[in-house]
């Protein structure tokens, strides 16, 4: 039956126009754009919605009252009425690393692959921020989360697993609970790191990285000691430092391994951060001394020499983790799983650097 034959429904009353006074959470509704355009909520229902049995020029009438107005659609009742929100939460260590670039807009397109938005936050590192923010997402009723974890007891989300919230870690296993996993070969790429300093005569080889509570800086550790193991070189304490990656205290580290009468004469560098902090001490030594740090960074190519690293695909650890969470959503049966992907030695000059006389 046509629209104009429906006689329940009736215009609203006359709304005014918001076009000159807006407020701020004042948003136009549904009733606003029925009484603008002079029909009933139902035929702006199926306007909006695009179902049939409204006439040409009463929808013409919707869109122009819709346009004038500024309406868009609430899509959260709609898809909570389908069971899912379409959207999915990441929680990564710090937006402002550049390795998380990538990784984020890969997540992110293989969710709007899906039609579904991507909301993110960082955990800053700490564990309590991680939790918040990952049960904050949980309370807007995210369909699934990808998480670079913090913390090492992820407990705190087995309800919201079992309530069938999809969970996927990235980085970095869970702990304490049984979940998918995406990682880098870090213990793989550390130790073929440390091994081409050794061919290249290096036998003083000093470790700066991460915090040893992280997941990444223990595996990339245990790949440097293996390195040097294999090469029957005993390790020295004071040729290993792991702590914060703030400038000041890697500064420190890297001065007293290339410092007194042994120093180091290469320097295998934990993660980007530390890396970057590394080269600038590099660069006030009289000497050269050789390096390799985990991570590619932005212009390392570009310096003198080249910075050699054992290069993560970020992309491709985003991108697995996300596919992985939407077979879950898809109602795929899975078992949890460990996926590791393989790293990259790129050699730029830095790491060929022999040792010093």
């Amino acid at each position: 039956m046509p629209e104009t034959a429906r006689r329940e429904d009736r215009p609203a009353d006359r709304a005014p126009d918001r076009a000159s006074g807006t407020r701020y959470g004042n948003r136009p509704t549904m009733k606003d754009v029925a009484a603008r355009a002079g029909v009933g909520l139902k035929t702006v229902s199926r306007v909006v919605n695009g179902e049939p049995g409204v006439t040409a020029d009463t929808e013409r009438r919707v869109q122009e009252a819709i346009e004038a107005l500024g309406f868009r659609r609430n899509d959260s009742a709609r898809v909570l009425r389908k069971g899912r929100t379409a959207s999915i939460g990441l929680v990564l260590e710090d937006l402002a690393d550049p390795f998380y670039g990538p990784l984020s807009r890969a997540v992110e397109e293989v969710a709007r692959a899906h039609g579904a938005l991507l909301i993110n936050g960082s955990s800053a590192e700490d564990p309590d921020r991680e939790q918040e923010l990952a049960l904050a997402l949980c309370a807007r009723r995210v369909d699934g989360l990808v998480i670079i974890p913090a913390g090492d007891d992820h407990r705190y989300l087995e309800p919201e697993i079992k309530a069938g919230v999809a969970t996927v870690f990235v980085d970095r296993p869970a702990g304490r609970i049984d979940a998918d996993v995406v990682l880098s070969d870090n213990f793989g790429g550390a130790r073929d790191g440390v091994a081409h300093l050794i061919a290249h005569g290096h036998r003083r080889i000093g470790f700066i990285g991460d915090m040893p509570r992280i997941h990444t800086a223990i595996e990339r550790l245990r790949g440097y000691r293996a390195a040097m193991e294999d090469a029957g070189i005993a390790v020295e304490d004071s040729w290993m430092s792991l702590g914060v990656t703030d400038p000041e205290r890697v500064r420190r580290a890297a001065e007293e391994m290339l410092s007194g009468p042994d120093p180091v004469t290469a320097v295998f560098t934990g993660n980007n951060r530390v890396t970057v902090t590394v080269i600038r001490v590099l660069a006030g030594l009289p000497r050269p001394v050789a390096l390799v740090g985990f991570d590619d960074l932005e212009l390392a190519d570009l310096l003198q020499p080249g910075v050699t690293v054992v290069a993560q695909d970020a992309a491709a650890l985003g991108r697995t983790a996300a596919e992985r969470l939407f077979r879950q959503l898809d109602g795929t049966h899975l078992s949890p799983e460990r996926i590791e992907l393989p790293t990259r030695l790129v050699q730029r000059g830095s790491g060929e650097v022999p040792p010093s006389a």
